[in-house]
């Protein structure tokens, strides 16, 4: 079964709160969401029908080897989203809402290629400063305008 974007939303905030804390509780993932604990439960024992992960009541639970292995992924994409999104010279403070708000809608190939795309940049530090020079030009011509 394909995951939803809400699916997706816990798995990747799970396998964070795993990596940062070595566990992750209903009140940690409803508070990080800012979701009511009701919904978290009824999330965790979803993903735990979909094996992402081992859900036993009153003790927590733990992702599986396919839970674990999506939530990295999804944690590569949204930290690569916003390394493409600051690369290409987003307000630093629009940044994580522009990740959040398109995150959900790429295919992973778009995103292989915005992997592609900020390699391409970054191997060559000139590469963004023309960039900059073409955003300073553009930015110019529109106040003139």
């Amino acid at each position: 079964m394909a995951t939803t974007p809400s699916m997706e939303d816990y798995i990747e905030r799970i396998y964070l709160l795993i990596e940062d804390k070595g566990y992750a509780r209903v009140s940690d993932i409803a508070e990080a969401l800012e979701v009511h604990p009701s919904s978290v439960t009824k999330m965790v024992q979803k993903l735990d029908k979909d094996k992402y992960l081992v859900y036993e009541k009153y003790r927590g639970f733990t992702l599986t080897p396919k839970g674990n292995k999506l939530g990295k992924r999804l944690v590569y994409r949204h930290e690569l989203l916003e390394q493409f999104l600051n690369v290409i010279g987003v307000d630093k403070e629009n940044i994580y809402v522009d990740v959040e708000g398109i995150e959900h809608h790429l295919s992973w190939n778009a995103i292989d290629r915005i992997g592609d795309l900020c390699q391409f940049f970054e191997e060559d530090k000139n590469r963004i400063n023309e960039l900059r020079q073409i955003q300073q030009k553009n930015e110019s011509e529109n106040e003139q305008s």
